[in-house]
């Protein structure tokens, strides 16, 4: 038998213990007037994503982010979001352009070939906070909840994280994410324009994201990241 998925008026219900202490009271009772909104629109919108993916980021401890990659929004196509900003499940095709983009700059960058997957996993399981600045849209219509009060759970977040670990590299893609740039205090920042086919030309390609965050890393004393997707 299949479990059915969390209603989306427990939202507050889930997220993950470890980052109870980075939000404040405020925030948790905004996440559960959202998830009280979205369990309104549920009735008339798909949602994406599912509820259980919706922390998904947040499976990475507070104490153990090294990296901090923040977009704008979840993919609006139905199955493409999964939690993580930008990533991908295995064997989906086409790929968007957003992430075609992010494997060239990876290629220009550091000269690392992957697959045809993007599953950002990998990435994750080393400390790196796939964040975007909202974390759930209607699908096919990408910022459909921008007004719903995700900026301020994200800014909440972003705060909380400092103040717990500041020793991390901030990649910030596209002017959404680069808001939260003044919340960072003395993480280094890594800004540029977003990865989408609208901006990447603009400032994305060549920003050699993947490489100064390492440097970054190692100049802190802390080990690179390893970008494979294998």
């Amino acid at each position: 038998m299949t479990s059915l998925s969390p209603v989306w008026s427990d939202l507050d219900r889930l997220v993950p213990h470890t980052w109870e202490r980075v939000f404040d009271q405020r925030t948790m009772d905004l996440i559960h007037q959202i998830g009280k909104e979205l369990q309104h629109r549920s009735a008339t919108e798909t949602i994406v994503p599912s509820t259980e993916y919706v922390f998904r980021a947040l499976d990475v401890d507070p104490s153990d982010v090294r990296v901090l990659i923040v977009g704008q929004d979840p993919y609006p196509t139905p199955g493409h979001a999964m939690g993580l900003s930008f990533s991908l499940p295995k064997d989906t095709r086409p790929l968007p352009q957003s992430a075609k983009n992010i494997l060239a700059e990876l290629h220009s960058d550091i000269g690392l070939t992957t697959g045809n997957d993007f599953d950002l996993t990998p990435w994750a399981k080393q400390g790196v906070l796939l964040l975007n600045r909202h974390l759930t849209t209607s699908a096919h219509a990408p910022g459909a909840h921008a007004s719903l009060g995700w900026e301020e759970i994200s800014d909440s977040l972003v705060r909380g994280l400092v103040s717990l670990n500041s020793n991390f590299v901030a990649i910030l893609w596209g002017r959404h994410a680069q808001k939260l740039s003044p919340l960072l205090s003395d993480v280094p920042v890594i800004e540029s324009a977003h990865p989408s086919p609208l901006s990447a030309r603009r400032g994305f390609f060549g920003s050699r994201p993947f490489s100064r965050a390492n440097n970054e890393l190692v100049r802190m004393g802390m080990a690179p990241i390893d970008w494979s997707l294998g």
